[in-house]
């Protein structure tokens, strides 16, 4: 792939998507089907990319961008939840389509046929949640699809990584798996907020936002390929890195630092090109193999094209029935169990005053403790099963040949596979989810109305916090940035409400210092 044929696809996106922005509709999934059009005009080249590159440069800036507009604290509360949609859910996605494609394709392999599941397990959830206030999705829907798109990417990759090892010839069992799971995800944790220090320490020592900015932009990808050469998990590395600076740099006192104002204020402007860009580049990529896949597919006898078509159908269709029965059954047995335990409390004082000390202790640590979702809410959740960027990455990082040097078996099958589906889910599931959070009714003005008053009271934090009389200087907007901080550790605000007020003050700075001078001169 040269230059000139990334800026075609790039110029191409940026019409395509403001079309489609117009209309309405995701812009990646028109991207997807006219590269796949465009695949099959004569004299169209082939683009190659080394497998690794994939993941390497597009996964960790995506990632880490989406981590850090979400709220560490919306993720604590909702973990149990996260939990079992981003790990559980996960596992037992890649488990359940990988027997089905073992059933499919039984000549490749059932190592083979769990990296087709792994592959196909994650949803994007991030894309519906961008749209969320769009379309009227409660906050409690939002912030757990939010967590869960930030843990099934680390699982899947993690499952992905074992299945290509098997491929290999490396010997794998359920409590090994099991094991390097475990590894890999507190490790690279720990990497990740080993480079978050770091970078904190480095950041409000340079005094130059673009020096900061390209900082902060190097974050993700040192963590993520650190966390890949120690092989841990460069998908939580990313993650713990994004939300340990994003909190610290807005809330946290003790990293505040004068002109810290225009470096966020820069970075709040450059992370939406950079995933643009990716994002366009990733959908046309896997697009434009499209014409390739097929010709490669037609030319084998095992599987064939017939067979993968007929197989990504069946898988299209089991993806989004295991996601609506698993959301179901993990949100249905957490709403008995809460019923459970509310018949017991009203049998028993003993069991009574027992629950109720200890959900005093959760007030205390954390806030008080959430009900189970309800269910519209679990329905809501389980059609938001859309595949994006991460299966098409990871189709396309698949090896060319394993460790032997023969080609890897079926890979042709598994990228064509990823790219019917995705297709699929976004034209199935995509193009409704809207629909379906209208048709539930979602009342979400006490939502909005308490957010309303929240802001009004961060409004008078901040103005109690301007020194007397008002002066409109850069000690005053700090003063104001600093209790709105300490509001937050106090929970009195929501992480969400005190950012939205912090960019607002931010912005005023901004504007008071490049404001045009008046009188002489």
């Amino acid at each position: 792939m040269n230059g000139v044929q990334i800026l075609l696809i790039i110029g191409i996106g940026i019409a395509v998507s403001a079309i489609a922005r117009k209309r309405g509709v995701e812009p990646g999934m028109i991207i997807v089907v006219l590269a796949a059009g465009v695949s099959f005009i004569p004299g169209v080249p082939r683009l190659e990319l080394e497998s690794e590159l994939i993941l390497a440069i597009v996964i960790p800036p995506l990632l880490y961008s989406a981590t850090r507009g979400a709220s560490l604290s919306s993720f604590g509360a909702n973990l149990r939840a996260i939990w079992a949609l981003g790990v559980v859910l996960v596992v037992i996605t890649t488990g359940a389509l990988g027997l089905i494609a073992s059933w499919l394709f039984p000549t490749v392999g059932l190592a083979v046929a769990f990296v087709l599941g792994a592959v196909l397990a994650p949803p994007d959830t991030i894309t519906t949640v961008s749209h969320g206030a769009e379309i009227g999705l409660p906050k409690r829907a939002t912030s757990i699809l939010t967590g869960e798109s930030l843990v099934n990417d680390a699982t899947a990759l993690t499952l992905f990584s074992i299945a290509v090892g098997a491929v290999n010839g490396e010997h794998t069992t359920w409590q090994g798996g099991l094991g390097e799971f475990l590894r890999t995800a507190l490790l690279g944790l720990g990497i990740g907020a080993l480079y978050a220090v770091i970078a904190l320490w480095i950041r409000k020592r340079l005094g130059n936002p673009t020096l900061e900015t390209t900082l902060v932009l190097l974050v993700p990808f040192t963590a993520f390929l650190t966390a890949e050469e120690l092989h841990a998990s460069g998908i939580l590395a990313v993650v713990a890195a994004a939300f340990s600076l994003s909190v610290n740099l807005t809330l946290d006192p003790k990293h505040q630092y004068p002109g810290a104002y225009r470096t966020r204020l820069q970075e709040e402007e450059v992370w939406p090109v950079i995933d643009f860009l990716l994002e366009t580049f990733v959908f046309a990529y896997i697009g434009l193999q499209l014409k390739f896949v097929l010709s490669d597919l037609a030319a084998s006898d095992d599987p064939g094209l017939g067979r993968t078509v007929t197989a990504a159908v069946v898988l299209l269709a089991a993806a989004i029935v295991i996601r609506l029965i698993g959301v179901e059954i993990i949100f249905g047995r957490w709403l008995m169990k809460e019923r459970q335990v509310r018949r017991r409390a009203e049998r028993s004082d003993r069991f009574r005053e027992r629950y109720e000390r200890w959900r005093s202790r959760r007030r205390q640590r954390g806030g008080e403790p959430l009900p189970p979702p309800t269910r519209k809410e679990t329905l809501l959740v389980g059609w938001t099963g859309m595949r994006g960027i991460l299966t098409l990455a990871a189709a396309a990082s698949i090896p060319e040949h394993t460790s032997s040097g023969e080609e890897f078996p079926g890979r042709s099958a598994i990228q064509a596979i990823a790219l019917f589906v995705t297709l699929g889910t976004l034209l199935l599931q995509g193009t409704t989810v809207g629909w379906l959070a209208r048709k539930l009714r979602f009342d979400v003005s006490g939502e909005r109305a308490e957010d309303e008053k929240m802001r009004e009271l961060g409004r008078r934090i901040a103005a109690d916090a301007t020194p007397k009389p008002f002066t409109d200087t850069d000690a005053a907007f700090e003063a104001q940035r600093l209790a709105l901080g300490k509001a937050v550790y106090e929970r009195k605000l929501t992480e969400e409400i005190a950012r939205e007020l912090i960019e607002d003050i931010d912005l005023r700075q901004a504007a008071r210092h490049t404001a045009a001078p008046t009188g002489p001169v």
